[in-house]
């Protein structure tokens, strides 16, 4: 027993989230079931007594379990009791994009972040691009970010007018690294985080424990001018880069003098020339820029946007590629969006002289409603049409296109939600008009103020208890009155079996009700287990006694 009592907290040590908490609540339920089964023996009712029993010692203990849920301090130290590779446990995200490295994330469940719109429920219109990570250094298929980000400052920057921004509100997984995430062109900086040279969010101190933070986002571009340093880093190339790659960008800005022209160019060129989108499109080295483009022409998003920024740089329109996730889940119970690993994207910015850094996803040339859904409804879409095969069973489908399954799982994930944690204490707390003077002051006024709820518990009980034997003794008192009033007197020591016995020989006529009503006293003064008759029905007994010699 005590050994699944240590599986229990240890379990509740690793995850807390709301499946990990019910199943340990079951789990507990039965533990106590079985304790007090165990000390009940082989007693009737041997399946819901102690379920009862059970379900009463934990209504018993809920006052003391919510006043400690809500009050007492939440201390975040970043403790992670995790056995492996944290990093790659808990995120895919990486400084790095080669080919294959995003694809193996698109049957992941794992959740990176939650996100709300305190100003609109729904959200904006259009795709959501939540933006991680800014990526310059090109190798052909294959691109990196920098290895220290170059923070560069908010407030020199012109903010947007009210009605130009976007209001975020992001609960983000613990990952282990810095990444945070907002909607492209973040402003207003969270605090613990910086803007890195790319207009990206990146934490002070690696991310260990759920956090929170909102953050605005612009939907216009804000930087209208490159420096010299940014426009040497988008022009990049890498050493090697076939011939025929050359070629065909050259191609563009000979017959366009024009940037968005050559971004439309080459847009039409990834849309017309049979390419397809696929989760498993074998497997790319960062030089098989060429294989890509002209012979397999089967990729996922980072195929697309590291071959478009190559082919961007190489026709002279500066260019980087955007690291992230796209669109997410909605939730209509709990109005979030809920964005898992699967979601993650990568996608492209150019540099238009006149507008700044511009959005190009590549990946919507080839599968058009990519940037309208989360990952998982447009592959279930594409699935259903026949377009692509999936390696889950008909019936797992079929299960999971039904709206009670759904339905289900949205009531899951909206429970799980609920957060708790030490900020939103605070608030809490505030809001009660106590002041967190800090950990250990708040949690001595909860021991305090549970003791002496346990004391005044304890005393109700007594006194419950104690009314309850006074008024049966009273009782018994008047049925010895009773029939001390007709010569039949009980003396001091004796017992009431014994008296029942002289009782019955002195009055034959009344034995029946003396045997019934000594019963009835016997049992609801002496028995282990409460009796099933109510001491209203023994006084009932009492007052209809009358007995004649």
């Amino acid at each position: 027993m005590a050994f699944f009592f240590r599986r229990t907290l240890r379990g509740f040590l690793l995850s807390q989230d709301f499946a990990v908490a019910f199943c340990l609540f079951v789990a507990v339920a039965l533990l106590i079931a079985a304790l007090v089964q165990f000390h009940r023996g082989s007693s009737p009712g041997a399946f819901w007594v102690p379920l009862a029993t059970t379900f009463k010692l934990f209504a018993q203990a809920a006052p003391v379990v919510v006043l400690l849920f809500l009050l007492f301090p939440r201390i975040n130290t970043g403790l992670q009791l995790r056995i492996g590779d944290f990093h790659s446990a808990m995120t895919g995200f990486s400084d790095r994009l080669s080919p294959g490295g995003i694809e193996t994330l698109a049957n992941s469940s794992e959740i990176a972040f939650r996100a709300e719109f305190p100003d609109s429920r729904t959200g904006p219109a259009g795709p959501l691009y939540w933006r991680g990570l800014v990526m310059w250094r090109c190798d052909g298929m294959e691109w990196r970010g920098p290895y220290s980000p170059t923070s560069i400052s908010d407030s020199s920057r012109p903010y947007p007018a009210r009605d130009k921004a976007i209001r975020q509100r992001i609960t983000i997984a613990p990952h282990g690294l810095r990444w945070m995430f907002a909607l492209d062109r973040p402003f207003g900086i969270p605090s613990g985080a910086v803007l890195a040279r790319g207009n990206y969010l990146y934490s002070v101190r690696p991310i260990r424990k759920p956090r929170r933070y909102e953050v605005l986002s612009s939907i216009e571009p804000i930087d209208k001018e490159l420096d010299a340093y940014e426009r040497r880093q988008a022009l990049q190339l890498p050493a090697s880069i076939a011939p025929a790659v050359r070629e065909l960008a050259a191609s563009w800005a000979t017959h366009h003098s024009e940037p968005r022209a050559i971004v439309k160019s080459a847009l039409q060129f990834f849309r017309t020339q049979g390419f397809h989108y696929s989760l498993s499109p074998g497997e790319y080295n960062k030089n098989d820029l060429d294989e890509f483009l002209f012979h397999r022409r089967t990729g996922f998003c980072e195929h697309y946007a590291a071959s478009f920024a190559t082919l961007m740089r190489l026709a002279g329109i500066p260019a980087r590629v955007v690291v992230g996730y796209l669109g997410g889940e909605y939730n209509d119970l709990g109005g979030f969006f809920l964005v898992r690993q699967a979601d993650t994207h990568a996608w492209c910015e150019v540099w238009i002289p006149e507008n700044g850094w511009m959005r190009i996803d590549p990946t919507t040339a080839v599968a058009p409603d990519r940037a309208g859904l989360d990952l998982s409804s447009f592959l279930a879409g594409r699935v259903a049409s026949g377009e692509m095969a999936t390696g889950r069973s008909a019936l797992f489908t079929r299960l999971t296109r039904l709206a009670l399954v759904n339905q289900i799982r949205s009531i899951w994930e909206a429970l799980n939600y609920l957060g708790f944690d030490s900020d939103v204490q605070d608030v809490f707390v505030t809001s009660l008009g106590l002041t967190k003077s800090g950990p250990l002051p708040l949690a001595m006024q909860v021991v305090i103020v549970i003791f002496v709820l346990l004391i005044i518990y304890a005393g109700w009980m007594q006194l419950r208890t104690r009314r309850r034997v006074d008024r049966i003794q009273a009782l018994y008192e008047r049925y010895c009155q009773k029939l001390a009033r007709i010569g039949v007197r009980r003396d001091p020591c004796e017992g009431p079996v014994d008296f029942a016995k002289r009782a019955t020989k002195s009055l034959p006529s009344a034995s029946k009700y003396v045997r019934q009503i000594t019963e009835t006293y016997i049992a609801l003064r002496y028995a282990p287990a409460p009796a099933v008759i109510s001491v209203d029905k023994f006084a009932k007994e009492i007052n209809a006694f009358t007995a004649h010699r």
